[in-house]
């Protein structure tokens, strides 16, 4: 059954390409992938999926389940299809919705003589929009037993995980004055997100190793000769563990509080975007995907180096769930950068997807034809979940 699932990608790469490249040249941010959306959907009804569309209250959003039902575990396949902002898709989202329809594409001739159910979830705004949290918040998740997806990197990583964030904003508020002929008599509030910033910079050698607080200035004020009445700036906390995040959360709080002190300015904190948890993979489905891939040529590597952070996360503690890695570069390049969107359309692009959307559907396979498998990743699940 695997080698025919195969085959039968590899009648398909061509298309598949296509897609994946469609997509990249036409880039669409977070909750505006609309002709992403329409393009991955036509392709799952001509295949015979029930594609509904607007879905779960998205837009962008969509669900394409195989006709060909039957008791046993029902697998999501996870597409993500929003770019970044002036960088087009240099996170590779377009590779990771191909991939998933792929994997879908190849199973789909055979899932009527198989058990369980297959879904493919069209999921926006991976890129600060939360779209997966949103998803399991309308109830998206309630009839899964499992999700999976590849993203595209400089490394080929199973079990990686991911870092829990949130952001923040901080806002000051001062008070107004000439900025030569009357400082005295202003507060500026400009000085108080500087201190913030100093602040940080010292409590960076007392965190642990692997966690992120970096932010930018979003407002300075509007002119040198006026003395700031308002200035802000948005933070990525992030880190390992949950619990820790929100401990660095109420840190940052801490230096922020101390400038609004130390200037006079009042202090607004907030939540504001997005919020993921740390990514909880699944060691048995990870394991089943890595014999998969390196069966197909892609040695799996020590995860080392600093990680993002992801809405999947969220998703991996509702079902079990994995969120793997395979190598699109030649060298080392970092993600989110114009050279990795370059990547995202090369020919090794073109054979990691293949590769990716067989490894997937190979999983598959021993979801729905092994019960013990499939028992040991439950065990797995509630064991990491417990408590």
């Amino acid at each position: 059954m695997k080698q025919k699932v195969w085959q039968r990608i590899d009648e398909l790469a061509d298309s598949l390409w296509e897609l994946a490249l469609r997509i990249h040249a036409h880039p669409e941010v977070a909750f505006q992938e609309h002709r992403a959306a329409t393009w991955l959907t036509e392709v799952l009804e001509e295949a015979g999926f029930q594609v509904e569309r607007p879905y779960a209250g998205l837009e962008t959003a969509f669900r394409a389940e195989h006709p060909g039902a039957q008791p046993g575990p029902a697998v999501a396949l996870l597409a993500e299809y929003d770019a970044l902002p002036e960088l087009g898709h240099a996170c590779g989202h377009n590779l990771i919705a191909a991939i998933a329809v792929g994997a879908a594409l190849g199973l789909a001739p055979f899932k009527a003589d198989l058990p369980g159910r297959l879904v493919v979830l069209g999921t926006p705004a991976e890129e600060g929009g939360a779209g997966k949290i949103l998803l399991i918040r309308a109830g998206a998740f309630r009839d899964i037993d499992l999700a999976m997806m590849v993203h595209p990197g400089s490394h080929t990583l199973v079990g990686r995980g991911s870092l829990a964030i949130t952001e923040v904003k901080i806002e000051f508020h001062g008070k107004p004055a000439h900025a030569s002929a009357t400082p005295e008599q202003g507060i500026n509030a400009l000085d108080a997100v500087i201190q913030t910033f100093n602040a940080l910079n010292a409590l960076r050698q007392h965190i642990k190793d692997g966690a992120r607080i970096h932010g930018i200035i979003t407002h300075g004020g509007v002119k040198p000769n006026i003395v700031p009445e308002y200035a802000a700036a948005n933070f990525y906390v992030r880190a390992a563990e949950n619990d820790y995040r929100d401990e660095l959360v109420e840190k940052l709080k801490r230096c922020a509080e101390g400038a609004a002190l130390a200037t006079g300015a009042k202090l607004t904190f907030q939540k504001a975007g997005h919020e993921y948890k740390a990514m909880n993979p699944n060691r048995p489905l990870a394991e089943a995907f890595r014999r998969h891939i390196e069966e197909l040529g892609y040695p799996v590597e020590e995860p080392s180096g600093g990680m993002g952070s992801t809405d999947m996360g969220d998703v991996s503690w509702e079902v079990p769930a994995i969120h793997p890695y395979i190598k699109i570069t030649e060298g080392e390049v970092p993600g989110h950068s114009h050279e990795f969107a370059q990547a995202a359309k090369s020919e090794r692009a073109r054979k990691a997807l293949i590769a990716a959307a067989k490894a997937v559907a190979a999983t598959c396979l021993d979801v729905w034809t092994e019960p013990e498998f499939f028992q040991r990743v439950r065990e797995e699940f509630s064991q990491a979940t417990s408590g």
